[in-house]
């Protein structure tokens, strides 16, 4: 898949996470976002086993070619390969980029978090295929995720990179546009929408938005 390929499937990232999804388990989740038009769905689970995580995305696996969107796993890269994901993703405490390219092969896409320009610059050198940029804003789906950084270091990688950029940390359909036409391919939500009372209300705004602005002249190139 091409860069431009990937960037236009990156769109629209919803992470699963039991802790905000309200009692609703990860396939009702995860399809009800679809509805609403998400190009990626990323399993995120960090109290399942690796016998859960791999049920889970055996489910997800079925699903997501049902919508042609991209199934990605976050941190697991084992669980990647064996449920046969599109790829997995990975932070920077998580396995090296390398490694993790490594066991995913060369077809399948490496997504690595950066949270500034040297992260970013080290994700890039080792062959991340996008980078997962944030917290942008805020966040409550990951409290582990640092300070907020906003959208400068978007606007500097878009200008110096063609490798497709994902936002992350707490983008909203208010915000959401500001962040794309800073240069972000695409965003990342967790709370957003698996919180929502309407998930795939809430996904729909999300990608309505996110379009909109990619559609605006003020769009980065």
């Amino acid at each position: 898949m091409n860069r431009a390929a990937l960037a236009h499937r990156l769109t629209l990232h919803v992470l699963t996470d039991r802790e905000w999804s309200r009692g609703r388990d990860t396939v009702t989740v995860a399809r009800a976002a679809l509805e609403g038009g998400a190009t990626v769905i990323q399993l995120r689970d960090k109290l399942a086993s690796t016998r859960e995580l791999i049920e889970q995305g055996q489910a997800l696996r079925e699903l997501t070619r049902a919508y042609n969107a991209l199934l990605i796993v976050n941190d697991r890269v084992d669980v990647a390969v064996a449920v046969d994901a599109d790829g997995a993703h990975v932070g920077q405490d998580d396995m090296p980029a390398p490694l993790a390219r490594q066991i995913l092969g060369p077809q399948r896409i490496l997504g690595v978090s950066a949270g500034t320009l040297d992260e970013a610059l080290g994700a890039i050198k080792d062959g991340a295929d996008y980078l997962g940029v944030g917290p942008i804003f805020a966040t409550r789906g990951k409290l582990d995720a640092g300070p907020a950084i906003g959208a400068k270091l978007i606007s500097t990688l878009a200008a110096r990179f063609p490798t497709p950029l994902v936002a992350i940390g707490g983008l909203t359909a208010t915000n959401a546009p500001e962040i794309i036409r800073a240069g972000a391919a695409g965003i990342a939500v967790i709370t957003a929408v698996v919180a929502a009372d309407d998930i795939t209300a809430a996904t729909r705004e999300l990608l309505t938005t996110i379009q909109a602005a990619k559609q605006s002249p003020q769009a980065h190139p």
